[in-house]
């Protein structure tokens, strides 16, 4: 068998993806139960935070394994295989150790260093646990991933390099300002009571907010959450719970709200913020970005372009600029978007040769073949001239400043909280998932993320040492048990060959047998054990049950059995 890992992530895919693709703990539960009846599959277990999906199985058939698991993401996310395939990723065998130790580490994180996910990680085992589509080896590898993890931030300073996602969340809300500074005095509401909310929460009040109200839908965790808060001995915070029908009010009078829910759909949609914006200034919370799309557009219809790709003259051009929208984008695409396939034939035309296609415009829209074709003719071209000319550009308009936000909002939540059209409102700061991605891309590494990377590795070459030695455990075992009957056999052929053997000299002939046949098996069982761990080595248990022709079922019950005592006294590290 071999460890797979097929999943998606931050790294591999964007926001709008992981936030369709996510999974509760009931899918969660159905993955995995599907996963473990699948026929490539003997142990899955599941891996699911705010910003990744990573299905782990132990498979007897790579590409079949693949297939299945690949299969099984898409029917429990609801995301369409051939959406999804293209922002999988696949691990197998030692990659797929490396990357989880990477990930318990925290250097696959958003925020580099985070420890939230050793906690996720944990969780992940014990689900798998419960559900018993855990074995010996996503057992060991899950565990070994958190010893892993714990190392590096016991050992490095990888803390130093990144923050948890909510402090570092709390940093872009207060757009760089110290966040104790920032946070002193305000009244903050907190909405759900799960592991992330009760983190926030912990951090709002260690950062010196004023009050916190905690919402949730079961009310006794709100009160729960709540009770923690105020009884803490390092803050001096007032909290109360509240249930959820409060939550419009309670925004009216929050400062910050942070959100990290379950919920499927939207927790506070844009008109609730723009009421609590209107509820709290007594002012419509308009969009901010009016007065800047207007003069985009006035300056757009103004400004020429110089050519890009083509020598023609922008008069050549048969864009009919005043159908396309503004600010085009750098590589042209917005040129394009939405034309009709008379308009990308004579644009195409024109980029390649600086002459415009002499065609009247068609009344009706040609048919799906037909766009495709002049699409492609166009995707050619751009090729050769290495883009999409573009004919317009907006100069730079000075933007219209934004007020100063009286309301922060932190979404921590995948699948959003919060809607998205918030940004857009006069008075709010909304951070989230997608802007937390963004603001984290281009982090600076520190150098503790290279120790660790070292510590990664080393644990990785160990973990695959282990586990080649203890693949050949149970034909050694089998070994010793077959030269125990053989010592065994002998011995009663000798009682009767000679009865009258007293106690004393029989039980010293069978042990002088015994330490005969334990000093021949000692030096090849320990040095196959030595060969086995090294890189290559699987092939030296078929030779010791090859040798010594023992039985490959007798070998397969010691396995079975040492599984079966291994997970009986496991728990999770």
């Amino acid at each position: 068998m071999s460890l797979l890992v097929v999943g998606l992530s931050h790294r591999s895919a964007p926001v709008s993806v992981l936030e369709r693709a996510s999974l509760n703990a009931d899918a969660q539960l159905k993955l995995l139960q599907d996963t473990v009846a699948a026929e490539p599959a003997a142990e899955a277990a599941v891996l699911a935070t705010c910003n990744r999906i990573e299905l782990y199985a132990d498979v007897d058939k790579f590409h079949a394994g693949v297939a299945e698991l690949s299969t099984l993401l898409a029917q429990h996310s609801g995301v369409g295989l051939e959406e999804l395939t293209p922002h999988l990723y696949v691990h197998y065998e030692d990659r797929a150790v490396h990357h989880l130790f990477s990930v318990a580490c925290g250097l696959d994180s958003m925020v580099v260093g985070e420890g939230q996910i050793l906690g996720q990680i944990k969780d992940s085992l014990a689900r798998a646990q419960d559900l018993h589509s855990a074995g010996r080896l996503l057992n060991d590898l899950f565990q070994q991933a958190l010893r892993v993890g714990k190392r590096a931030h016991h050992e490095t300073g990888i803390d130093r390099a990144g923050q948890s996602l909510v402090t570092f969340g709390l940093e872009q809300l207060s757009a760089g300002a110290d966040v104790q500074r920032w946070a002193r005095g305000k009244k903050a509401l907190v909405i759900g009571a799960g592991s992330m909310s009760s983190l926030a929460a912990a951090t709002l009040a260690r950062s010196g907010i004023a009050e916190i109200v905690v919402a949730n839908r079961t009310f006794e965790r709100a009160e729960r959450l709540a009770q923690i808060l105020s009884e803490g001995d390092d803050t001096d915070v007032l909290a109360r719970a509240v249930p959820m029908d409060a939550v419009p009010g309670e925004l009216t009078r929050a400062d910050v709200a942070v959100s990290c829910t379950g919920a499927t759909g939207l927790v506070l949609t844009a008109d609730a913020v723009a009421a609590a914006v209107e509820g709290r200034t007594g002012a419509p919370a308009g969009a901010a970005t009016v007065g800047v799309r207007e003069a985009d557009e006035r300056q757009t219809a103004e400004t020429p372009l110089p050519n890009a790709g083509a020598a023609a003259a922008d008069d050549n051009c048969p864009l009919d600029l005043s159908s396309v929208p503004s600010g085009f984008s750098v590589m042209g695409e917005a040129a394009v978007a939405g034309m009709d396939a008379a308009t990308l034939e004579q644009h195409g035309a024109w980029a390649a040769g600086g002459t415009a296609v002499d065609r009247p415009r068609e009344t009706g829209r040609p048919g799906p073949e037909a766009d495709a074709e002049l699409i492609g003719a166009l995707a050619a071209t751009a090729t050769r001239v290495g883009r999409i000319p573009e004919r317009r550009r907006p100069e730079p308009v000075a933007e219209v400043p934004r007020p100063e936000p009286v309301l922060f909002l932190l979404d921590l939540a995948m699948p959003r909280d919060v809607d998205a059209a918030v940004h857009r409102l006069a008075g709010v700061r909304l951070v989230d998932i997608e802007s937390l991605a963004d603001a984290s891309a281009d982090a600076p590494m520190a150098a503790d993320v290279d120790m660790v990377r070292r510590i990664v590795a080393d644990e990785v070459a160990a973990f695959g040492a282990a586990q080649r030695a203890a693949h050949i455990t149970p034909t050694v075992v089998a070994l010793r048990s077959m030269a125990a009957d053989v010592v065994a056999g002998e011995i009663a052929r000798l009682e009767g060959r000679l009865p009258g053997l007293d106690d004393k000299h029989r039980a010293e002939i069978t042990q002088t047998v015994k330490r005969v046949v334990d000093k021949l098996l000692h030096a090849p069982t320990v040095r196959v054990k030595q060969l086995a761990a090294e890189p290559g080595g699987a092939g030296y248990a078929d030779a010791l049950r090859t040798l010594f022709d023992l039985d490959q079922e007798t070998v397969a019950s010691v396995s079975r059995a040492g599984n079966s005592t291994t997970e009986k006294n496991r728990g999770p590290a």
